[in-house]
């Protein structure tokens, strides 16, 4: 059911189609059951790129699979891909998406500022 994530170990010419990015989005993962009945499963992702996504998701899913990942704070859904699903047993594997259509990412966010209480280099955080 799984094959092993694309890697650039061996290939010094390989590259990644777009940086990624470690980030934990909550999103709601939507897709088709074996009765073809709609299932979902809110999880989150690991790791974040222009083309894709590392998500942890109980789901069985396989290979060639269509699902849909939605933003659970935006709303935002994009179509995807299953490419990847790790042979660990365990309570959620990872597996593997790839975007139907690139989407951008934006970072920082709009409101982002170094003089926030939670930033670590803010000169006017109190020790």
């Amino acid at each position: 059911m799984g094959s092993f994530p694309p890697s650039n170990s061996g290939d010094q010419n390989a590259q990644r189609r777009s940086q990624r990015v470690m980030v934990k989005v909550s999103v709601n993962v939507l897709a088709e059951g074996t009765d073809n009945k709609p299932v979902s499963e809110e999880t989150r992702t690991v790791t974040v790129n222009a083309h894709g996504a590392m998500i942890l998701l109980g789901l069985k899913v396989s290979i060639g699979q269509l699902l849909t990942l939605r933003n659970s704070t935006t709303g935002e859904e994009i179509a995807c891909r299953v490419v990847y699903v790790s042979p660990h047993e365990s309570e959620k594997r990872q597996v593997g998406v790839d975007f139907i259509e690139p989407c951008r990412i934006s970072f920082p966010p709009s409101d982002w500022s170094t003089r926030s209480p939670e930033a670590k280099g803010n000169p006017t955080k109190q020790k």
